[in-house]
């Protein structure tokens, strides 16, 4: 075997690449190990809202921005807002108990498009009570389906307002499925999206944030006006997991919210 090569400064050429190859599996290692980092929030407490904020550099947008969510949506001006295009086809859901709400994660395919974008659905939640208020009132639960354009990272969430009324079939297999501690439900569900929607879509728009940490503004809200029942029973049940998983209304600002005109 030929000898190793050596550098001048008398380390093998070997023992470089040794180096190397090491430092280049640190520099991929260590975002994964970044990734698995997390810092703890609550929805009340010493980690509650109030403190977000300081829990960690991340989340410095839940005290300092100026663009937050939820908001009271109140003095809402109508404007010519086209339509949301939404193609929600049946799919597969893997249900979630993440500690702070409910959540299902859905197999690619279902998506909206939102001002001539497509936003791809990632997954919906459930929040109780609703997060916005709707002049100054709040609802009994609000669900979130979340979407994100994959070319500018920027994120599009319906929001539709929860009340009591009949039983919602489509969320039936989701309530038996959905794990009481935190963890995952043993089997995937095919859930037909299309009838978590209202059948107005007639919605109020904003400029606003993700809310729950770390609260970053990319987030195009469009808050459906029509609600959605489940009954009493499912609401209490929701309910008897997560009390009170809502973070408090955000000021306004300077934003302007709009809402799509009356047909006359």
């Amino acid at each position: 075997m030929a000898a190793p090569q050596q550098h001048p400064d008398g380390v093998s050429m070997s023992a470089r690449l040794a180096v190397a190859f090491t430092s280049l599996m640190l520099a991929f290692a260590a975002p994964a190990l970044a990734e698995g980092a997390h810092t703890h929030w609550s929805y009340e407490g010493a980690e509650g809202p109030a403190a977000w904020g300081h829990l960690s550099a991340d989340f410095a947008a839940c005290e300092a921005g100026q663009a937050q969510s939820p908001i009271d949506i109140a003095g809402a001006v109508p404007a010519r807002l086209g339509p949301i295009n939404i193609s929600y086809p049946k799919e597969a859901a893997s249900i979630i108990n993440n500690g702070h709400t409910i959540q299902a994660n859905i197999q690619p395919g279902a998506s909206i498009e939102l001002e001539g974008q497509r936003y791809d659905l990632l997954q919906f939640h459930f929040h109780h009570p609703s997060e916005h208020e709707v002049a100054e009132k709040k609802a009994p639960m609000e669900l979130h389906l979340v979407h994100k354009n994959a070319q500018t990272g920027q994120l599009a969430v319906l929001g539709v307002m929860i009340v009591p009324g009949n039983e919602n079939a489509t969320l039936t297999p989701v309530w038996a499925a959905m794990p009481t501690q935190e963890g995952q439900a043993d089997q995937q569900l095919m859930l037909d999206l299309a009838k978590l929607l209202p059948a107005k879509h007639d919605y109020f728009r904003y400029e606003g944030s993700l809310t729950t940490p770390p609260c970053s503004e990319v987030v195009h809200w469009v808050v459906l006006k029509q609600p959605i029942t489940l009954s009493q029973a499912q609401i209490d049940r929701f309910a008897a997991l997560f009390p009170d998983n809502a973070r408090p209304v955000q000021p306004q600002n300077r934003r302007f919210v709009l809402q799509t005109a009356e047909k006359k």
